[in-house]
Order: C-alpha cells, then structure tokens, then sequence
C-alpha cells in the first residue's frame, strides 16, 4: 500500500485541435504513453476554456489555426486564466513568426505535427518539468532569440487588444458585424468600434486586406 501510494500522478493533458480525425490520433497516441492521460478534448479554444473551468489540467496540447478562438488566442487566455497550466502549440509550420508568436502568448513548447511520437513524449514530458520545449525543426535564429541572444520583434498583432484581435480573427472568417456580436454578447456598436480601431491600429482599412493580414501571422488558415 505505501509503495503504491508513491506512484506520481500522471501527467493529465488537455487536447484542442479541430479537426475530429486529427484529434482522435493524437488521443490514441497520448493514451498509450505511460504516466500520461487524456483529461479532456475540444473542438475550438472556448469550448476547451469553458470545459477546463472544471477541472484545470497539466498541459494543454493546442492546434494553432482554429475557427472562431486561434491557438494562439487560447494560449494566452489559458496562460493569464489558469498560471499553472503550461501549452504546447501544435502546428503544421516551424516558420519563424508563428514560433515568436506561441512563445509570446505564454506557450512553453512548439511542435510541429510532422514530428515522431518519441518527440511529442519528449515535449510533454519535459514542458511538466517547467522546462521550454521547441522542435528541432524550428530554426536556429529562432532558438536563439528564446536564448537571449537576439531581441525579439513585436508583431503588429501585439498592438491589439485580446478583444481586437478576436474580432480581426472572426473578420476574416467571413462572420458579419451582427454574427460577430452574437458571438461575443457584444453590441453591434461595440463590435463596429472594435473594427475601427483596429483597423486604425494595423493601418488596415479594407476586410480582404485583414484576410491576407490574419493567414500570413498564422490567426487563420489560407483553406478556412
């Protein structure tokens, strides 16, 4: 009984990605790591904000380009609302700009789908340790810059608010001011003010501008 009780408790991780078969796959990989569980799913970033109010886990495994809440939205929602829980970004691209970005909202780790199982093991485990974690295949420019070494480059999307950029993204979904203000329990006046200023803020002023603004920083994926 003693020795039992010494058991560590497994790492409980949490898995956002939109895409039903992609979620299923690393679920199924996840449930055969030893000392690892599933603690939950979801589909988009409020569903995984509203579901982990419950019952916050270790780690949360986010996919970047999401509908409606971006991963890197929800990262920064999950790293100011629960300090204790650390998010690895999943994402399809090491590119240089994405990388800085997860790192900014508060992500401790950055791994590219393509990566082996070993490496998604290697992540979680070392992000439970309070240890960074970056693919390999993310640049060495960008190793550097997290080292120190460079100084980072803020990102026009830095000058926005969460609530800005949360409108840019649902924009450049197509939503309408009204759908958008259905969205977020907002006023259609509050929502075209929001527009504005960000608008103002990017030096944007036209919506297939904010489209190509909101794919090329990785807010929304070009197939959307």
């Amino acid at each position: 009984m003693e020795a039992a009780s010494l058991k560590p408790a497994p790492i409980k991780v949490f898995l956002i990605e939109d895409h039903n078969l992609v979620r299923a796959g690393i679920k199924s990989l996840l449930e055969n790591l030893h000392g690892i569980e599933v603690a939950g799913e979801a589909g988009n970033g409020r569903d995984a904000l509203r579901m982990m109010r419950n019952d916050a886990p270790d780690i949360v495994l986010t996919d970047i380009a999401m509908a409606g809440l971006n991963g890197m939205e929800t990262t920064s929602r999950i790293t100011k609302d629960f300090p204790n829980v650390r998010v690895i970004v999943l994402s399809m691209y090491a590119n240089e700009e994405y990388v800085m970005q997860a790192l900014r909202a508060g992500a401790a780790g950055y791994l590219v789908k393509e990566a082996a199982t070993s490496e998604l093991e290697l992540a979680i485990r070392a992000v439970a340790r309070g240890d960074t974690y970056l693919s390999p295949a993310v640049s060495g420019k960008v190793i550097d810059k997290t080292l120190g070494r460079a100084v980072p480059q803020n990102s026009p999307l830095d000058r926005l608010t969460p609530r800005q950029r949360e409108i840019l993204q649902l924009i450049a979904e197509g939503r309408s001011t009204k759908q958008i203000a259905d969205t977020l329990t907002l006023s259609v006046k509050t929502v075209e003010t929001h527009r504005a200023q960000l608008m103002s803020r990017l030096e944007i002023f036209d919506v297939p501008g904010l489209v190509r603004y909101a794919i090329r920083v990785g807010m929304i994926s070009s197939d959307l």
